[in-house]
């Protein structure tokens, strides 16, 4: 029974191969996009959940109010840790551990004599409990004492094998690593790393105590200080079984308030713990994760789910509305098989398994040409993904429920329509009924119109998602961003000679047209604040103030405008005093003149600073951030506020090279002076491009959205075409044998279909304005909503259309009316 189904649907496709084909596209695409969409989610979504009892696993943040501004940090004070012990109940275990940067590293007798890993991300200080919460497996070595002293390192095996090549694990037990030059450490253990996914990415675990005793960084660590928060002091902890987050979260802002407790000064201000499961790590977007390791979006997956359903959608209705339209052909096959004894349900079944061969035939395609979309879209979709039917067995289950969801979804209402039939009705009059064919109709006009509402709404967002994003870049921001290079000293090296040297040598390069060194550039994605208060003799005004350190070049550099009083100078030092202020500081100030806010004094961290000019305003962040009250100041001993090189570079000549030599003059000066340093440099307009990443992948996956919707929804219209000029054929002959014209035949095949896009398009213009304004809340300044993005959706999506329909109906009007009138 079920051969004869298949063989029966193999040659249903035959006779009928244009709609067969329009099928297995429509479906191919929907299924092959909801392929790749599943792989990007399902590997998001199966992060750090082969953590044992991981539902008990927390980390502990920070949350703060002050001046009005709310904060959140990842990390928490480093005092918190030891206290839990003696002040906390319903905790099994805990795990502080400290972030050590970017870090430079020798193996003496290893691969690396005389020849630094530089720049090692990934290494941590840790105690012995980060493996009770965390757990590994051992290579060699002994948990439970491997972290116990001082000056000891766990680590992973590609990591020890990246620094011991030729030695076996056993024998790299005792073998020195020196961190930065200073910190020596021997090695102590050797463990797997994680085969699963997870952000938990260290792979160097020095013992936590080494941070309180080495001299290098022990300043650092400051365990006691109950008043300080600083985002690489990590906090896990381990729930007792029978324990509440929320009871704990709970003592720990008692024993916050306890050790911490707001002062008169800091009225107002708050201070919080909070607990944020292990789960939540991979998505957050408020704490931050771990440096280097990549975030994801929960809005962006389910956003993702959505476009995947869309497309799935009109795959399946391009199947329905061409079923149900080729109904009245196959009338006649069904009235014979009824007659001749066939049950409804075997009907269905003929029909379902017409559906599930098409389907198959979809998704075998699909699993083809996936590997293909993950390459174009390999800057959106994360590392490590891949397709692998026989490594994911997760992955066949999908497409085999994908497989039977889809062949039911697309399948089952057009199965009961055809087998709904009676037999002596279509035998005698060769169709459905007329009754019948009225509800398949307005079956059909509806799914066109879905089909074609979704197709806009994708057209509407993927012009205003463009939009925004040349607004950001080409809106101006206060500052010259363009031909501006940055290159940042190292550390060590800040207020040293060698800076002062490389200053000077850079200077003399020719295509410099001018040079400033201080802190950040005018946007970036550093915030620097302080406390600031105003006080006039009848009213006080303290609010969290942003700054920037910068020296009498900065302005210049970036062009940035003074609305009043004087730039900086080379003699306004820290201890001068003298600042400049944003404009809106001034009107936060009380100034609508800038001019009146000169002279002003300021009570600066207990230091009076003299307002000496006002600029004016620029944006601080991104457009997503409002620009806020901000004040300039030289950046005197703040050594980490100085080592950041802002170079305006002299227009290029058309098709010149003047850049290019410039970067490599500074690259060459560079390896003179920091041998051991690798060079690095930025165009500031690159960074600023970086601010929309996210709306930018946004753009391309709604445009590729947008170009498949359109696709799949003109295949079906074409198909739709196809149909209907095939049953007013004798109609057409008669209509050109009274004398109409070619134009009045097209224009009778296309109004009808035609005004299904215009009803689509006034259903669908309030939906995605709403949609729309949703989205853009997500920006302190953004572009109108303007009127043309919905006038040229619907124009578009209209061309589209009638070009799609003039392929079949031109080709019915031109035809010979003998030929269709023939047998009459």
């Amino acid at each position: 029974m079920i051969k004869n189904y298949f063989k029966i649907a193999l040659r249903g496709f035959r006779r009928h191969k244009l709609f067969t084909f329009i099928n297995i596209v429509g479906l191919s695409i929907g299924i092959s996009a909801a392929l790749v969409i599943y792989l990007i989610v399902h590997f998001d979504f199966t992060f750090d959940k082969f953590h044992k009892d991981s539902d008990r696993v927390y980390r502990v943040t920070t949350d703060y109010s002050f001046a009005g501004e709310v904060g959140h940090n990842g990390g928490v004070t480093m005092a918190l840790a030891p206290a839990l012990s003696t002040e906390a109940t319903g905790i099994d275990q805990v795990a502080p551990f400290y972030i050590y940067g970017n870090v430079n590293v020798l193996a003496p007798n290893g691969s690396s004599v005389g020849n630094k890993l530089k720049k090692q991300s990934g290494i941590i200080f840790a105690e012995g409990h980060y493996f009770n919460i965390f757990e590994y497996n051992w290579v060699v070595g002994n948990k439970k004492t491997a972290l116990k002293d001082p000056n000891t390192v766990v680590l992973t095996t590609k990591q020890a094998k990246l620094y011991f090549p030729k030695l076996e694990y056993a024998d790299m037990l005792g073998k020195q690593l020196i961190y930065d030059d200073s910190l020596k450490t021997t090695v102590t253990g050797i463990v797997e790393p994680f085969k699963e996914r997870s952000d938990f990415m260290a792979h160097d675990f020095i013992s936590y105590i080494t941070g309180t005793t080495d001299h290098y960084v022990k300043d650092n660590f400051e365990v006691t200080q109950w008043g300080n928060t600083n985002s690489a002091s990590q906090l896990f902890i381990k729930l007792a079984p029978t324990a509440s987050a929320g009871k704990l979260e709970k003592q720990l802002n008692v024993m916050l308030n306890k050790h911490n407790p707001p002062t008169p000064e800091n009225k107002g201000n708050t201070q919080g713990l909070s607990l944020q499961p292990i789960g939540d790590l991979h998505f957050d977007q408020v704490y931050g994760g771990f440096d280097g390791v990549r975030t994801a979006s929960k809005t962006t997956l389910y956003g993702l789910l959505v476009i995947a359903a869309f497309l799935l959608m009109l795959g399946c209705i391009n199947f329905i509305n061409l079923t149900t339209a080729q109904a009245s052909q196959r009338a006649k096959e069904i009235g014979i098989r009824k007659t001749m004894g066939s049950r409804r349900g075997q009907l269905i079944m003929q029909f379902l398994s017409e559906t599930f061969l098409i389907t198959l035939l979809a998704v075998i395609i699909s699993v083809a040409i996936a590997p293909v979309i993950l390459k174009l879209f390999a800057d959106f979709v994360p590392e490590g993904i891949a397709i692998n039917i026989l490594a994911q067995p997760d992955l066949v289950v999908f497409l085999i429920l994908l497989t039977l969801l889809v062949s039911g979804l697309s399948g089952f209402y057009p199965a009961l329509v055809l087998s709904g039939y009676k037999p002596v009705t279509v035998l005698k009059n060769q169709s459905a009924g007329n009754s019948s064919k009225s509800r398949n109709a307005w079956l059909r006009k509806g799914l066109t119109v879905t089909q074609f509402v979704i197709a806009q709404f994708f057209i509407m967002a993927t012009l205003l998602v463009s939009k925004q994003i040349y607004y950001a870049l080409h809106k101006d921001l206060g500052f010259k961003k363009d031909a501006i290079v940055n290159i940042s000293t190292p550390y060590k090296s800040i207020n040293t000679d060698k800076q002062q040297v490389f200053m000077n040598r850079i200077r003399a390069i020719a295509q410099i047209e001018l040079m400033s060194v201080g802190g950040a550039p005018p946007s970036s994605g550093n915030t620097n604040s302080t406390t600031v208060t105003y006080k006039d003799g009848k009213k006080e005004v303290k609010i969290d103030l942003q700054q920037k350190f910068a020296d009498e070049n900065y302005l210049n550099v970036y062009q940035i405008k003074l609305l009043a009083g004087r730039n900086l100078r080379s003699t306004d030092t820290a201890g001068a005093g003298n600042i400049l202020i944003n404009n809106t500081y001034a009107k936060v100030l009380g100034f609508r003149n800038p001019n009146d806010a000169i002279g002003k004094q300021l009570d600066y961290n207990d230091k009076q600073k003299t307002i000496v000019g006002v600029t004016a305003d620029f944006y601080q962040k991104s457009l997503h951030s409002p620009i806020k009250p901000l004040a300039i100041l030289q950046p005197g001993n703040r050594k980490w506020n100085n080592r950041t090189f802002h170079i305006a570079l002299k227009p290029q000549t058309a098709g010149g090279n003047e850049w290019k030599t410039a970067i490599a003059g500074f690259e060459k000066i560079w390896k003179e002076i920091y041998p051991d340093e690798d060079f690095e440099y930025t165009f500031y307009d690159e960074n600023i491009a970086k601010f929309y990443t996210a709306e930018q992948h946004t753009s391309q996956l709604l445009t590729w959205a947008t170009g498949l919707s359109i696709f799949i929804s003109c295949l079906g219209l074409l198909g739709l075409a196809i149909y209907t000029t095939s049953q007013r054929t004798k109609e057409i002959g008669v209509r050109k044998v009274l004398g109409a014209s070619v134009a009045q035949i097209v224009t009778l095949l296309s109004t009808e279909l035609i005004w299904l896009i215009v009803l689509a398009f006034v259903v669908v213009t309030p939906i995605a304005y709403y949609a729309m304004q949703k989205w853009m809340e997500n920006f302190a300044d953004r572009t109108a909503i303007s009127w043309w993005i919905f006038a040229l959706s619907g124009g578009g999506m209209l061309t589209a259309a009638l070009f799609t329909l003039s392929f079949q109906t031109v080709k019915a009007a031109v035809a010979n009316p003998v030929r269709s009138l023939r047998s009459e």
